[in-house]
């Protein structure tokens, strides 16, 4: 039975770029470094130890004033290699860390793509985020993209006080992807749709109401579905790979983190009498540049050339 979910999975959800678009090397320290990325961009590269028995590689990007840590699962046919850019900009205009990791069998990950796999992949990084970066629940945010929306349902189910949770063009199910079905059947993936009913933090949905790939509906569903909802994000035209591209895009995440913040702010207050609280300035809100092409190409279910 596990091993029918784990194919269907594959069929779905995983195209891992061949070959990857990365390498890790080993300098004479120990120190894990990726080539062409220079020291100046303040950036660790991880290689962790999984429950499957994979060695996964996870980068922390480090903000020197970081409200908080972002967790950020990627699409399907992604690795972290071609997203260099996305990552330094979101830690630039969020003030934010972001930890971001690559699923087994993606880039220099070790090991078979499989929904298990994820979930496996997702933990381990959030065991590294507390015992090496001392990053607690309260200050850790969720970012799911695509099929990362199901390793990130996964672990924001099993964390009470995690701060937030971002989905980003998120899925329903692996089925429901390709058939409006209207149960959930047990050779199913990803079973999003039940599993944000567990998720007891605020849940911020992005959406495009022209996607191609996943359809609008599952968002709001998604969304509806949320108890602890934040005001969506449907961005009008968008499609499934370039809400990135889309000003309003870092407005609402931003808007997002500084509503975080508040209620973290608001909580301190509760535990603490007389907290001094220096409020930060917020910097304007800015368009991204254009993504990449092999990034565009890449956040996509099922690639153009697939049919299935």
């Amino acid at each position: 039975m596990g091993n029918v979910t784990s194919n269907v999975a594959a069929k779905l959800a995983f195209f891992p770029p061949d070959p990857p678009t990365y390498k890790v090397c080993g300098e004479e320290n120990g120190k894990l470094v990726m080539p062409g990325v220079t020291a100046d961009k303040n950036m660790d590269v991880n290689l962790i130890d999984t429950k499957g028995g994979n060695k996964i590689v996870a980068t922390f990007w480090r903000h020197p004033f970081a409200r908080f840590t972002l967790l950020y699962s990627h699409a399907n046919a992604a690795d972290i290699g071609q997203m260099h850019e996305l990552f330094y900009e979101l830690r630039a205009h969020l003030r934010v860390n972001i930890m971001s990791y690559d699923y087994s069998g993606y880039g220099a990950s070790s090991g078979k793509p499989t929904e298990l796999n994820t979930y496996y992949d997702i933990e381990a990084v959030y065991n590294c985020l507390q015992k090496e970066y001392g990053v607690k629940q309260e200050d850790l945010i969720l970012y799911g993209q695509s099929v990362g929306s199901g390793p990130t349902l996964h672990l924001a189910a099993r964390l009470p006080k995690l701060r937030g949770v971002v989905l980003h063009s998120a899925i329903l199910s692996g089925i429901r992807v390709l058939y409006p079905v209207k149960m959930t059947f047990w050779f199913d993936i990803f079973k999003n749709i039940d599993k944000i009913r567990r998720v007891t933090s605020p849940v911020l949905v992005l959406h495009g109401t022209n996607d191609e790939t996943v359809d609008w509906s599952h968002g709001k569903r998604l969304w509806e579905l949320s108890k602890e909802k934040y005001e969506p994000l449907w961005v009008k035209g968008g499609g499934h790979c370039n809400l990135e591209s889309y000003p309003e895009y870092i407005q609402h995440l931003n808007q997002f983190i500084n509503a975080m913040e508040m209620n973290s702010i608001r909580r301190s207050k509760q535990l603490t009498p007389n907290p001094s609280i220096t409020e930060p300035k917020h910097d304007k809100c800015l368009r991204f540049k254009k993504r990449v092409a092999a990034l565009k190409k890449g956040c996509c279910i099922v690639p153009k050339n697939r049919s299935s």
